[in-house]
């Protein structure tokens, strides 16, 4: 123990032992703390129903869900499969397959019980099995979709030949799998009436999930296209054709949910795309745009086609491509083994695949001779099948990225009037066939063919307030400011005009623009400069034609630009749009309107000067009660009113970053000026992860602080008292 030096004289003495803490006969007693309950998280509570507007009766894609059996439990178990030698399978597809053939084979063993299978590592009954471990053997005779192994074809009676068989290493077309199912958790049904109270619980979500499943393995059965919970058909009647070898395969999204008026089953129209089934000659010239077959470019061929199915003529035998030949089907060699009369042994010779399939097979190749081959087998060991014999398997899903004119064609074939769509929706829950399932029979659900009615109310058309004070007035859902001016114009000055269409008279364009902005109380000046494109550039691929007109914009303007008109070849959806409005805002910064040859009337001028107006910070109108102001809760204190949505690369694109967005309300107590603020973050990221962005001990770089700051200094240097944010899910 160290000394001490009381009263600094320099004599040390010691300190006394402390005394002891507790007696030695008492036994200290632990004090437990009280466990702290998380507080319940609860959506905000309903203040009641609508008053205001005009009450009509409206139908919903809900169909109202009644259930019997609320005593019961679904039995959660997890699956495993294996092959035989213990290998895991990674394969997909092949569950469903595997599953329904335990339980044909061992259904005494499972006391004849009903499952839903996933299609992964789960399983769910409807009671308990009679063990909580089971393990199982099956054998599946066409899981291997009846490929041959090595550099063998598949012979004309859809077996393989003698020579074929010897090098097989297991049966030809069969596999053997085991099957583990372990029990794993407990599921009430009790759940779902919970959450029709109101209660949300880990159970509910799961019991409802349950559901789900059953609802996706009755699909399947029905030889459906899956797509989470959206089921596709194998009926032409709802391919339509997009372009480039690819249909939209209209189908429709089915799920239960709990609604406050009971359980419900939630049935939509959906849309996916798949590849054009048929010849894979036909669908490799529509994708590309091909002449004929000769004219293909076969290193995009192998891209697209790989991983595809195929069916082969004649023998109908299912097959996965991996890849194509390198050498023409003429001039493609393999090796045949021969047994030679004279000798007990077999030789290998070496053949074409042309010579193949026409000398030994007698199958007639029309021109299959000078193409390329379809490679169904491994790296090390190809099998050939010449390209006219092979033909694309149905419902296909193509994964990859849309042009915009295949994007605007799905968009203009999936419009369905409300008549039109209720009936497909009718149509879609009578064939599905619920009430057959006996899943969920066994949970006493039984399913209403009619819409579910509800309440609904029509509000009156906000007013607005346009230029010099004037009124103006919704007329079915629209606004026409003909005759009308803008609130605030902004001056559209150093500006210019470039022109990809051949068919625009852009003089006579930019002379009725000048007259319609006069009219709307826009200041403009003349255009700095109008640059058409040389018409030799129009089947330029589209980066190249807008790196072509920026070079030929540049020498044209001594400074850049802070507005550019951009009159396109054809629509909207054109291909130059994309690199054009990348180049301006991403490279430029320069604000842009792009702009459609076709409806130069003043009404379509109109609504493009409103655009621009927006773009280059003017106000085109206001809502009445802003103007006054009188806006409920707004008006009072100062709010900030934001909007938050991420957007997600199109399917296949799963490298793209995805895009957050949010506009944040400024010049309190207006609502209708805002700004916007874009972020990339990691693709399929749903939350946005810069609203605050840490850069040092100090310092937030994120978008929360960007509006904050524009709000103070836009609102008079006020901070906001309440933040309403809407998020779209």
């Amino acid at each position: 123990m160290d000394s001490v030096d009381p009263d600094g004289s320099g004599l040390q003495e010691a300190l006394p032992p402390p005394p002891p803490v507790l007696p030695p006969d008492v036994v200290p007693v632990k004090l437990e703390e009280p466990v702290k309950k998380k507080p319940a998280r609860l959506p905000m509570a309903r203040r009641g129903t609508g008053t205001k507007g005009q009450k009509i009766p409206l139908l919903t894609n809900h169909f109202k869900v009644n259930v019997t059996n609320m005593e019961g439990q679904f039995y959660h178990y997890s699956v495993a499969l294996l092959y035989e030698d213990g290998r895991p399978v990674e394969a997909k597809g092949v569950g469903r397959k595997v599953l329904d053939k335990v339980q044909q084979t061992y259904s005494s063993e499972l006391s004849g019980k009903e499952f839903a299978y996933d299609g992964e590592k789960s399983l769910f009954t409807i009671g308990q099995l009679p063990l909580n471990k089971h393990e199982f053997t099956v054998v599946l005779e066409e899981v291997t979709s009846a490929r041959n192994n090595g550099n063998a074809s598949p012979d004309a009676q859809g077996s393989p030949n003698d020579t074929d068989r010897k090098r097989m290493r297991r049966p030809y077309n069969s596999k053997t799998f085991i099957v583990q199912i372990n029990f794993a958790a407990k599921i009430p049904m009790q759940a779902i009436a919970s959450a029709l109270k109101g209660v949300e619980t880990e159970s509910s979500q799961e019991a409802l999930r349950v559901l789900d499943i059953i609802l996706r393995q009755h699909a399947a059965k029905q030889g459906c296209l899956l797509v989470r919970q959206s089921f596709f058909h194998n009926d032409p009647k709802n391919f339509v054709d997009l372009g480039g070898g690819v249909l939209g395969c209209r189908g429709f999204h089915s799920s239960f949910r709990t609604t406050q008026g009971g359980l419900s089953l939630n049935i939509d129209v959906s849309t996916t795309m798949i590849i054009q089934p048929g010849p894979v000659v036909d669908f490799l010239i529509k994708n590309q745009n091909a002449r004929d077959p000769f004219s293909l470019d076969w290193v995009k061929a192998k891209r697209v086609l790989k991983n595809l199915r195929i069916k082969v003529s004649p023998t109908n035998q299912e097959y996965k491509i991996t890849g194509l030949s390198e050498r023409n089907c003429k001039d493609q060699l393999y090796a045949l083994q021969f047994q030679l009369k004279q000798k007990g042994d077999a030789e290998p010779l070496e053949i074409t695949v042309y010579d193949y399939f026409v000398n030994h097979r007698n199958i007639e190749l029309r021109y299959s001779g000078d193409l390329p081959c379809i490679n169904v087998g491994k790296p090390k060991r190809p099998t050939y099948i010449p390209l006219e014999l092979c033909t694309l398997v149905s419902l296909q899903r193509y994964t990859k990225a849309l042009t915009n004119l295949q994007r605007a064609s799905l968009v203009e074939k999936s419009r369905q009037k409300p008549q039109e769509r209720m009936g497909v929706l009718s149509h879609s829950l009578k064939t599905s066939r619920y009430d057959e399932e006996p899943l969920l029979r066994s949970c006493g659900l039984s399913i209403s063919n009619s819409f579910t009615q509800v309440d609904g109310r029509v509000l009156q058309a906000p007013k607005l307030k346009v230029g010099n004070g004037d009124d103006l007035f919704a007329r079915n859902g629209r606004w026409n400011f003909n005759n009308k001016k803008l609130v605030q114009p902004s001056k559209i000055e150093r500006w210019a005009v470039v022109n990809f269409s051949a068919r625009c008279d852009v003089r006579r364009l930019v002379n009725d623009l000048l007259r319609c902005a006069e009219a709307k109380g826009i200041p403009i000046e003349d255009p700095l400069a109008v640059i058409e494109e040389n018409r030799q550039m129009s089947r330029a691929p589209a980066i190249v034609r807008v790196e072509k007109m920026f070079e030929e914009l540049q020498p044209k303007l001594r400074d850049a630009p802070k507005f550019l008109l951009c009159v396109l070849p054809e629509r909207k959806n054109c291909d130059v749009y994309g690199p054009w409005k990348r180049k301006n805002l991403a490279e430029f910064g320069i604000v842009t309107q792009c702009m459609a040859p076709q409806k130069l009337n003043d009404q379509y001028l109109t609504n493009l000067l409103l655009k621009i107006n927006a773009k280059l910070g003017g106000l085109n109108s206001l809502l009445s009660i802003e103007h006054s102001p009188s806006i409920p809760m707004v008006s009072k204190v100062p709010t900030m009113i934001l909007g938050m949505d991420v957007s997600h690369g199109s399917p296949g694109q799963s490298d793209i970053p995805s895009i957050a967005a949010v506009v944040s309300s400024r010049h309190w107590p207006l609502i209708s000026r805002y700004r916007a603020s874009v972020r990339t973050q990691s693709p399929r990221v749903e939350m946005i992860d810069s609203l605050y962005k840490r850069v040092s001990d100090t310092k937030d770089d994120g978008i929360m602080r960007e509006a904050l700051l524009d709000f103070y200094v836009s609102s008079g240097k006020r901070k906001p008292d309440q933040i309403i944010i809407f998020r779209y899910a």
